[in-house]
């Protein structure tokens, strides 16, 4: 067995340093489909959502690259003969859909957004039967040939059955196409009827992955919306999806690191990694699902407790738990930074502890994921970061009245004061109640039985608010 350096070196050589792949294409070897998601991956599931960093634009480039559709073939058969166009995401791609500013330019003149979305699909489908120079020649030409239109989408749908294949369009990053929740509203709304009109093409289809917050707004209020509402999946990462993909990383580590961590691999599961082509190692189901043999290979890096006994917790459950957000749910970006971060500390402050990972570095990596999560949310919810300003040194738990007062301090205009160069608070005009609805939407409130408000450790650490015997805020630590 290697010592406790070597593996902990390995484990830094493994595990990202960014915690975001800003849109491109991922890495073959890290790419891990929790069973929860293969339904979301399927050509007829039409819409997918999920929160920030459970995958949506990571599962958005997979399916537009045609080595990773082949590996997810193993999992998803159906992605075996389909070819697949991304409608939009993070990156621009002018030619393929048009960016913010000129979405924007195109509803000022007057188009509305169903034309321009099917226009991004004939793009698609019939380039070179339809207008291209500028996307308002394309939108024009839709609405004035719809004839043509129908007869170049059929065409279409026949050559993909006479191929014996099928055509997929995806569209992610939606948030991106406007700063204007009405707006964004009426953009969202277009595209899934879009995607309903395409549904009457057996082999075409579309996917779109939406954010929690965009499909709780009025986006589904128009006839037949509820045929796309009954393929919904929504990406959700259990704990044993999560320590999954940690241990698919590790083995999959570069060179001799990737050695050192199959040797533990090995020792706990009795067998090694499947070598296949592209994984110098795949796990065996043991290891993907909530077994004694999962949880001894994070004991084996981590040790049995968070301290000197069983009070203090244990290290499988507890670097899960304190990662969630109001909702339960943790990220596979927070959680793969946790144990980064606690591997790198371990390295420097604990060289003689016998484990990889000291449970004072767990909890330093809870206060750097927290950190990082803090400013994911302030990119997508600038408004966030304003708000919670004022709270920093509460205790939560505490009255709800308390942080209206604080509030009122900062802002005795209103919510509606707070500055924003993004999309804005859904529910400003209701007040500081409305406010309060947004966080609890967003996980980062939660309310206790007794009406007091509180805050999941992912937020609250970052967010700089104290919990008595919690992990420590950061300007305490």
């Amino acid at each position: 067995m290697a010592d406790v350096k070597s593996i902990r070196e390995a484990m830094l050589a493994s595990l990202p340093k960014e915690t975001s792949d800003f849109g491109a294409t991922p890495d073959v070897k890290h790419l891990y489909v929790p069973p929860a998601h293969i339904k979301a991956l399927r050509p007829e599931c039409n819409l997918v959502i999920g929160t920030r960093g459970v995958g949506k634009s990571v599962w958005t480039a997979a399916l537009g690259s045609v080595e990773l559709r082949r590996v997810l073939g193993a999992s998803v058969p159906e992605l075996g003969n389909i070819d697949v166009r991304v409608g939009f995401a993070e990156a621009e791609c002018i030619d393929n859909y048009p960016d913010a500013a000129t979405f924007a330019q195109l509803l000022a003149t007057g188009y509305t957004a169903y034309p321009i979305w099917q226009a991004v699909i004939l793009r698609w489908l019939a380039p070179d039967d339809v207008p291209r120079e500028r996307w308002s020649e394309t939108v024009e030409w839709i609405k004035t040939e719809p004839e043509n239109l129908a007869r170049l989408v059929q065409r279409a749908n026949q050559s993909f059955a006479d191929k014996g294949r099928r055509g997929l369009i995806v569209f992610d990053a939606l948030d991106r196409s406007s700063q204007d929740w009405q707006t964004m509203d009426t953009i969202v709304r277009d595209l899934l009827r879009t995607v309903l009109w395409l549904r009457s093409y057996p082999r075409l289809s579309a996917k779109v992955f939406l954010r929690t917050d965009q499909f709780a707004r009025p986006v589904t209020d128009f006839p037949d919306a509820s045929k796309l509402s009954a393929s919904k999946v929504e990406l959700i990462w259990t704990r044993h999806d999560l320590h999954g993909l940690l241990w698919q990383r590790l083995i999959n580590a570069p060179a001799v690191c990737g050695e050192v961590l199959k040797e533990i691999y090995l020792d706990v599961v009795q067998s090694s990694p499947v070598e296949t082509e592209e994984f110098r190692g795949q796990l065996a189901q043991v290891a993907k699902r909530e077994t004694p043999e999962q949880r001894q290979l994070f004991s084996s890096l981590a040790g049995p407790w968070m301290g000197s006994d069983k009070r203090r917790g244990v290290p499988y459950l507890w670097s899960v738990g304190h990662l969630a957000d109001g909702r339960g749910y943790t990220s596979p970006r927070s959680f793969l930074a946790a144990i980064r971060e606690a591997a790198e500390d371990s390295l420097e402050r604990y060289p003689d502890y016998p484990y990889a990972l000291h449970h004072e570095s767990i909890k330093r990596g809870i206060q750097k994921a927290s950190k990082i999560r803090v400013d994911e949310m302030a990119e997508d919810y600038p408004w966030v970061r304003e708000l919670m300003r004022p709270l920093a040194g509460l205790t939560v738990p505490c009255e709800y009245e308390l942080i209206v007062q604080r509030w009122e301090r900062d802002f005795p205009k209103g919510p509606s004061t707070v500055s924003s160069n993004s999309l804005p608070p859904q529910h400003a005009k209701r007040g500081w109640d409305g406010i309060r609805e947004d966080l609890l939407q967003l996980g980062i409130f939660m309310i206790k039985q007794d009406r007091r408000i509180d805050m999941p450790d992912l937020y609250r650490v970052g967010f700089d608010l104290g919990r008595r015997g919690g992990v420590k805020r950061l300007s305490s630590a």
